[in-house]
């Protein structure tokens, strides 16, 4: 049976790609300590394992996936890594290479320390900073080294032996550090930092609350002796306080009339009220108010509809949510989720809205489309994916990486990988200013291209490994967890540390900036749950895009170093 099963993989090697894949994201839902092994860790273990039986692939396959995802990473993170050049987010930029920088030099100096040599020096930056890329870019310069085959086909399988010790302690770590370790080297309550940050962004009126329940438009008259008798629709809508609530139409003397906040009620009169439904119940129906709900179906019969729409308006870039709330545009329309290179945001009055952030708002058709005129471009879903676009930025920016110069026997240059990186984030920012004409590609399409291009890579990396793993894993297996545990801690607390004294920054936002600058989303998310808020999201983007790039250029860089 097994001798059966190995003739077959031997001669189609594709099936044991996709039987790779497949049992890859079947090990990465299992949890150990609250954390998921995750499917480029598993797809590796899975490829190492199938590729005992003697499997090789070919490395232009791997090349192939690999250039799909550097493409992809680049085109989601485009609009924050060019607006981390400006002024408004140089200090997470900033902060960001700091802690990238301090990663790398780390790396360095315990492979030294180590005798590591290049292959598995670029394996503890991947594995302990926890960005894949950078063993692509890794394997991409150790395949120029002028060195034999056999020496350069040992330091690339060393990559995934370091890589697959180091990952899980790099996300284990790396979480524990910036949630629990974090605050304390601050001298903060993260919680209550947080929670005073919150109540300084309220500033008053709410313009957009996260989503409770779903929003609802009713009908509610007006009593005689209603203390609305005689006010404006204006002073209806601020009854609410913190809530928001929108009066739609009104129907008064048999006519319809839009919601003009200046418009006076009588009674008998039927308001068309949006808001939350808990809002809705709490303010509007309470005892006193002289508002009874009515079925009106001609004033309630308007299309409702929720799109998502791409910030791309230069007059919004940089305004906060009240300020938007507060333009006559928006009446109507309710904020359901704001994201950042793939990542919700909190919503709160204070939170600046970027270039490239993705706004899921829900009202009438016609309130929905004055809101979209003033903010960007509806992102409508779709399943057709601007392939010109994404095949044309690859061969430019591999054209691009291609060129290099040589000193001694090292070969400088940007190289192809990080060339197709730097494609991927000019056709982001494109995307980000002129949606209507660039780059089309439905989320789920750039799902496949970063997913599968990731672990698509990993499974031929892990299956040509294979042979030489287990020696290597028993060879430096307890180095290993001691140089990862060093090359994420000492990084993640200089970065705190900095970050606090020097640039000042809150300790919340601080910490999103440093879990963003070794690209580390799990640390986030423990950061949030401790914090019970948000705002350490606010501090993500720029500095993920930030951490992306200069993460996947450091394998070009530590083998140059090593070597």
């Amino acid at each position: 049976m097994t001798s059966w099963l190995q003739d077959l993989l031997r001669a189609h090697p594709e099936i044991a790609f996709f039987l790779v894949l497949g049992i890859g994201y079947l090990i990465g839902r299992i949890a150990l300590g609250g954390f998921k092994i995750g499917a480029v860790t598993g797809t590796l273990l899975a490829g190492v394992i199938v590729g005992q039986l003697g499997v090789t692939m070919s490395d232009q396959v791997k090349q192939c996936f690999f250039l799909l995802f550097l493409f992809a990473i680049g085109f989601r993170t485009g609009p924050q890594f060019f607006r981390g050049l400006r002024s408004d987010g140089l200090g997470h930029a900033a902060l960001a290479a700091i802690v990238a920088i301090a990663g790398l030099l780390v790396a360095y100096g315990i492979s030294l320390l180590f005798r590591y040599d290049a292959g598995t020096a670029a394996g503890l930056v991947a594995g302990a900073l926890t960005e894949s890329a950078t063993i692509g870019t890794a394997m991409d310069a150790i395949s120029k080294l002028p060195i034999a085959e056999a020496e350069r086909n040992a330091l690339e399988n060393n990559i995934p032996v370091a890589f697959s010790v180091t990952y899980m302690i790099g996300v284990a770590v790396a979480a524990w550090i910036l949630s629990q370790l974090g605050p304390r080297l601050m001298r903060v309550n993260l919680a209550e930092e947080c929670r005073k940050l919150e109540e300084e962004m309220q500033g008053g009126k709410l313009v957009a609350l996260p989503v409770r329940r779903e929003f609802e438009l009713r009908a509610y008259a007006i009593d005689p002796g209603s203390p609305w008798v005689g006010r404006g629709v204006g002073a209806l809508e601020g009854a609410a306080g913190g809530d928001r609530i929108v009066v739609d139409r009104v129907r008064s003397g048999g006519l319809v009339h839009e919601g003009d906040p200046a418009l006076q009620l009588r009674a008998g009169d039927v308001v068309a009220v949006a808001g939350r439904r808990n809002t809705l119940v709490e303010v509007l129906e309470r005892s006193g108010s002289g508002l009874r709900e009515v079925d009106d179906k001609e004033l309630l019969d308007l299309p409702g509809e929720v799109v998502d729409v791409v910030v791309t308006n230069a007059a919004v870039d940089g305004r906060t949510l009240r300020d938007l709330g507060a333009e006559q545009a928006a009446r109507g329309v309710f904020l359901r989720r704001i994201a950042r290179a793939g990542e919700p945001l909190g919503i709160l009055p204070a939170t600046k809205v970027q270039r490239g952030d993705v706004l899921t708002i829900v009202g009438s058709a016609a309130n929905v489309a004055r809101a979209v005129d003033l903010i960007g471009v509806a992102d409508r879903a779709t399943d057709v994916t601007d392939m010109f676009v994404v095949a044309t930025a690859i061969v430019a920016g591999a054209m691009i990486g291609l060129p290099a110069v040589h000193i001694g026997n090292v070969e400088i240059g940007l190289s192809l990988p990080v060339g197709v990186l730097l494609g991927g984030l000019v056709c982001g920012w494109l995307r980000s200013v002129r949606p209507r004409w660039f780059g089309r590609i439905p989320g789920p399409t750039l799902w496949v291209f970063e997913s599968i291009g990731l672990t698509g890579f990993v499974a031929v990396v892990g299956i040509n490994a294979g042979p030489d793993f287990v020696d290597g894993l028993l060879t430096s297996g307890l180095s290993l967890v001691v140089a990862g545990a060093l090359t994420v801690t000492i990084p993640l607390v200089i970065g705190v540390l900095i970050g606090r004294w020097v640039f000042k920054m809150h300790p919340g936002v601080l910490l999103g900036v440093v879990a963003g600058g070794c690209t580390a989303t799990p640390a986030l998310a423990a950061v949030q749950e401790v914090a019970k808020s948000a705002v350490p999201s606010m501090g993500y983007g720029v500095a993920y895009a930030v951490g992306n790039v200069l993460l996947a250029i450091w394998g070009t860089i530590i083998v140059a170093m090593i070597a």
